[in-house]
This record gives structure tokens, sequence and C-alpha cells, in this order.
């Protein structure tokens, strides 16, 4: 990872964990539910004869949702190995290299530019003005990410497990990405909104979900081990002699937020 200048621009545990752990993420991550979706196409006017980025795409989960509406989509994406499932994931998208805060498009090139689970990652100030400069005059700007209903108890308990080994990786909920987004004065205020998003899968996909996370994927091979056996074991706890459904009900929230791109004030 050292040797890509792209991946090696953003911080340790996004270039290394999304590295190793892309085909866990691909597999275990949730989409987001065609509600969501509709409802930022509308506001934002997506269709066809219009530009939309997915910047930071990742493993191509939101990416495959946005080709649908017609316009033609951009994914710019840091890490080799998410770019990887990505072009697999996606293939009507057009795949780059690139980081938030070094876009690798023209000025007024795109309509519309999507955010999944990425923006806490971001030098924000940094990253608002490249959005800006991509987007066209009044052009969207959309921000999704979904979190685990913590209002479920095995939920609750897992989150805490999983947290202990976070260390300095970036928050969204401490981020400061919000405050720091309006306070560039480039951008409408926020709208929001929160719609749920409950999925089903094997305790495998659970467990694949777990080591997607970059803070776990970067643990040594035996602590890695260790703490997924363990998300394993409270689970299966959860449940009568520990008969784990084969469809597990995990129970997710997701969040939307948009804006559009203004004059900056002179």
């Amino acid at each position: 990872m050292a040797s890509d200048p792209i991946s090696s621009a953003i911080h340790d545990n996004a270039a290394r964990g999304f590295d190793r752990a892309a085909e866990e993420y691909e597999r275990g991550r949730p989409d987001y539910p065609p509600a969501a979706i509709e409802l930022l196409a509308s506001e934002l006017r997506l269709g066809p004869g219009q530009t939309v980025v997915d910047l930071a795409a990742g493993t191509g989960k939101l990416t495959r949702r946005l080709t649908p509406t017609g316009a033609h989509v951009i994914a710019v994406e840091p890490v080799p190995g998410m770019r990887a499932q990505l072009v697999r994931a996606a293939p009507a998208a057009d795949v780059l290299a690139g980081t938030a805060e070094a876009i690798p498009l023209a000025d007024s090139s795109a309509d519309a530019l999507f955010v999944a689970q990425a923006f806490h990652w971001f030098d924000t100030p940094v990253a608002a003005r490249e959005i800006h400069r991509v987007l066209r005059p009044g052009g969207g700007l959309a921000v999704i990410w979904n979190i685990w209903d913590e209002s479920v108890a095995w939920v609750a308990n897992m989150q805490q497990l999983l947290g202990a080994y976070r260390g300095d990786t970036p928050q969204r909920g401490t981020s400061g990405w919000r405050e720091q987004l309006t306070a560039t004065k480039l951008f409408t205020p926020l709208s929001d909104r929160q719609l749920a998003n409950v999925v089903k899968g094997s305790l495998d996909v659970l467990i694949a979900r777990s080591a997607s996370i970059s803070f776990v994927a970067t643990l040594p091979d035996d602590e890695r081990t260790k703490v997924l056996t363990s998300v394993r074991e409270l689970v299966r706890a959860e449940f009568p002699e520990g008969n784990v459904p084969a469809q597990l009900v995990m129970p997710y929230v997701t969040h939307v937020a948009w804006c559009h791109a203004v004059t900056p004030p002179a």
C-alpha cells in the first residue's frame, strides 16, 4: 500500500483495512433501501443526460444503485482492493482512482455527487472545496450512510465489543463533518431523512460485516480471529442452544442528507 500514491494519501486504517477486507466489505455491508435512493434521485433530479459522481465509492454498493437512474455514473475510489471489487460490481460506471481531496475531474463537470459511508474519512474543508469545484452551479450533494440500530440489545453489545478496538480511527458521530461543511458556506443547509433498513443474512455474512471494519481488518491475524470469534459467540448466545436462524435479522437505520452548491460570497 505504501507504494500506491493515492491510497497513501488517506488514513492508514482506511488504506490498509479496506484493501485487505474488500471482499468482506462487498459480502457483509448492507445495501441501501430503494426508498432512500428514490428520494435522493428525486431531490437531485437525476436522469439521462446528467453526470453523477460516487465519491469514495468503495465496492460499488451505491454505484450500482445509481446507474438505473440513466445518468452517467463516475465512481472515484482510492483503495486498489476496493476498486477491483467496484469494477466487477458496477460495470456500467466509469471507475477512477482518486480521493475526496483531489477529485480527478474537471471543474463544473458533474450535476450531482454522492458520498456513501465515507464523509467522516475526509478532510472536510478541503473535500468540500473540491466537491464544489466539480459540481456545476446548483449541483446537488447527497450523503448516505447505514448505521446499526443499537436499540436492539445484541447489536449494542456487539458494537461495544468491536468499538474497543477503534483507536484513533475517524468516527461518523464525532467527525464534525456537518458543521465543517456548513462553515464553508459553499452549500445550502442540509436536509435530512432517516429510513429503517432491516436486512437478512447468515451469521457468516454478519461476521464478514464485522471483518470489513477498517480497524478490525488491520489487527494482527490472531487478534482479528479472536475478535470475530467473540462476535460469533455473542450472537449465538442470543438464541436457544446457540441455534442462529439461517437468515438472521440485522437491523440498520439509513440516514440521508442533501444540499446544493451555491455561489460563494465574494
